[in-house]
C-alpha cells in the first residue's frame, strides 16, 4: 500500500472512531443511568434520577405560594391565621385588622405586604385572606380543629404551636429564609433594616426582656417574632425541636426551644444565634423608650384576642399621634396596656 493510501485509511479510521465516540457520548449524556456507567470517574450520585424527576415535577401549592411572596433573596414573611383571628366583635376590630393596619400606618412598611404569606389553619381564615387579596396558603393538618381561640397551654393550643414548628421546618427545607411574626406584632418600621445582615447568623430571635448583650444565652427566646436562614444547621434544629414534642408535657414549643438553648443544642449544632434589642423590637412586657427607633411592638404579656385588640388599638393611636407630630424631638410615651393587664385577672375570649 502506498503512503498516500495508507494515510487516507488512517484518516477514515479516525473519522469513524470519532463518530462512534461522540455518538456514545451523546447517549451517555442523554441517559442518566448510562451516564453513570460511561463516566465512573464522575460523582454521578450527586444528580440521581430521582432528583431529576423532582425538578421536573409540578410545584405544589406551598411552593407556588412561597415563590409568589418571596423577595429576590428567597425571604418571606410568615404569619399564622385561624378563624378567631379574622372574626371579631365589631368590624375593624379583629386581630388581622390590627395586624394589617400597622403596616398601613407604619413608616415604609406597606411594600412589605407583597412579601407576607398568611398561613390559614382553617377555611374561614383562608377565605378572609383571599378576600383581602393577600398571599395565602391553607395549611392542611389532621391534628385537630384549630379554628377557635384556645386557652393558653390548652391541648389544642399546644398542638397548633407544634404544627407551626413542623410547617416552618418545611419552609427551611425548601430553601427559604423567613421572618416569622405573630399577628399581635405591629410592624411600625421595616425590621429587616434592624436585623443583622451577617449571613453567618443563622437564627435571630426576639426576647421579652433583653439584657443588653445580643449574643447572651441568658436572654429568653420569644417565638412570636424571629428570623431564620435555611441551612443544614437550622433544618437540624427544627427537626430536633419538632421531634421533642412527644416529651414536652407541661411545655409549649417556646418553652422547649428555651430548654434546648439552655442544653447547648444550638452550640452543638454549630448554630449562631442572636437576640433582638427591645429598643427596636419591643412589646408590652417592656416598652421601647424611643419612638424614633422602635420598629415592632408585640402585644405580649397579654391573654386573649379581645384584650390584645383593645390595647393594639390604643398603641396604634399613640403611633399615629407621633407620626403627625411636627416635633419628633419631644418625648413620647406609650399609653398603659390596661386591657392586657386586666386580662390576667379575668380570661377574656
Amino acid at each position: 500500500m502506498r503512503y498516500s493510501e495508507k494515510n487516507n485509511a488512517v484518516s477514515i479510521t479516525v473519522i469513524v472512531l470519532s463518530l462512534i465516540f461522540f455518538g456514545v457520548l451523546y447517549i451517555c449524556i442523554s441517559t442518566t443511568s448510562i451516564f453513570q456507567y460511561c463516566f465512573p470517574f464522575q460523582n454521578c450520585q450527586q444528580w440521581p434520577s430521582s432528583d431529576m424527576n423532582i425538578m421536573d415535577a409540578p410545584k405544589d401549592d406551598l411552593e407556588i405560594a412561597l415563590e409568589e411572596a418571596s423577595m429576590e433573596n428567597r425571604t418571606v414573611i410568615i404569619a399564622i391565621l385561624n378563624k378567631a383571628y379574622v372574626e371579631g366583635d365589631a368590624p375593624g376590630k379583629t386581630m388581622l385588622d390590627m395586624f394589617l393596619e400597622a403596616f398601613w400606618v407604619g413608616e415604609n412598611t406597606i411594600p412589605l405586604l407583597d412579601h407576607l404569606l398568611l398561613v390559614a389553619v382553617d377555611q374561614t381564615a383562608y377565605d378572609r385572606c383571599k378576600f383581602r387579596r393577600l398571599h395565602c396558603y391553607k395549611l392542611v393538618t389532621n391534628e385537630t380543629d384549630f379554628s377557635k381561640e384556645e386557652l393558653f397551654m390548652s391541648e389544642k393550643f399546644l398542638k397548633m404551636m407544634w404544627a407551626r414548628v413542623h410547617f416552618l421546618g418545611d419552609v427551611l427545607r425548601r430553601g427559604y429564609s423567613f421572618l416569622f411574626t405573630d399577628t399581635d406584632v405591629m410592624w411600625l418600621r421595616n425590621p429587616f433594616n434592624r436585623l443583622s445582615s451577617d449571613e453567618s447568623v443563622d437564627f435571630q430571635c426576639s426576647s421579652d426582656h433583653f439584657n443588653g448583650d445580643p449574643w447572651s444565652y441568658n436572654n429568653h427566646v420569644n417565638t412570636g417574632f424571629y428570623f431564620v436562614r435555611p441551612n443544614q444547621k437550622t433544618i437540624a434544629l427544627f427537626d430536633s425541636w419538632y421531634a421533642r414534642r412527644e416529651n414536652s408535657t407541661g411545655m409549649n414549643e417556646q418553652h422547649m426551644l428555651e430548654k434546648m438553648k439552655n442544653e447547648d443544642v444550638f452550640k452543638q449544632l454549630g448554630l449562631k444565634m442572636m437576640f433582638m434589642d427591645t429598643v427596636y423590637f419591643s412589646g408590652y412586657c417592656v416598652d421601647s423608650w424611643d419612638f424614633n427607633a422602635v420598629t415592632t411592638v408585640h402585644a405580649n404579656c397579654c391573654r386573649g384576642t379581645r384584650a390584645k385588640v383593645s390595647d393594639m388599638t390604643v398603641t396604634l393611636d399613640d403611633w399615629k399621634k407621633y407620626k403627625s407630630s411636627t416635633n419628633r424631638t419631644m418625648t413620647f410615651k406609650w399609653s398603659n396596656h390596661t386591657a392586657c393587664i386586666e386580662s390576667w385577672l379575668t380570661w377574656q375570649v
